[in-house]
């Protein structure tokens, strides 16, 4: 299970110290907690996934710069809001980071409020994306506990067969596949059969 109870951390990326140590100060201001990097590489070796937050990012840094960073996280599979941090020369830089997937962009010398309202709505959703990955992985578990035939059933269910008709498919009575449906709500921890087959959809595989 994700362990989105963690408190959110805010990822500095940016080659300069006093950049990276004046945002970490500003952040420690409001009670958030902050991690900083000299370069992508750097963040690319010591990130760990866990908590819900957010990242920081200079458009230029020496070796990879903010768009190699990102690319490099979509690859991973890593969806962690990105605020890019741009001088004044790097603005299309930043705005082809923007295009990429940023979240905003910043400009340097930067406002100190509108950084920190820009980290608030990033960490918020994070914590949504954390919040429905940890459902998803929680309906999986439950859908990795239930038997070959309740499997079978459930993406007969998902189909939109009938009773009768799955009965006939998997030789099995018509009582049985009731039961079979019961037992399904339960152990997926549905409160209904629509909502059964919502959670169904996240996990059966393709056909």
């Amino acid at each position: 299970m994700l362990p989105s109870s963690l408190p959110p951390c805010v990822h500095i990326v940016d080659d300069e110290a006093e950049v990276r140590d004046a945002v970490a100060l500003l952040l420690r201001s409001v009670g958030l907690a902050s991690l900083q990097y000299g370069s992508a590489a750097q963040f690319l070796a010591e990130y760990r996934r866990g908590a819900p937050g957010c990242l920081l990012l200079d458009v230029r840094l020496p070796g990879l710069n903010g768009l190699d960073l990102q690319e490099r996280l979509a690859a991973a599979g890593i969806q962690l809001p990105v605020i890019v941090m741009s001088g004044h020369g790097d603005i299309p830089m930043a705005v082809r980071a923007m295009r990429a997937g940023a979240l905003d962009f910043i400009e340097k010398p930067f406002h100190d409020q509108a950084l920190l309202d820009r980290v608030h709505q990033a960490i918020e959703l994070s914590g949504r994306a954390h919040a429905d990955a940890g459902e998803h992985q929680r309906i999986a578990e439950r859908y990795a506990r239930l038997s070959e035939r309740e499997k079978q059933v459930l993406q007969a269910i998902v189909e939109g067969r009938p009773n009768k008709l799955i009965a006939d498919d998997l030789g099995l009575s018509i009582r049985t596949v009731e039961t079979h449906r019961a037992h399904l709500i339960e152990k997926m921890e549905a409160r209904s059969l629509s909502q059964l087959v919502r959670m169904a959809v996240q996990v059966l595989p393709p056909r």
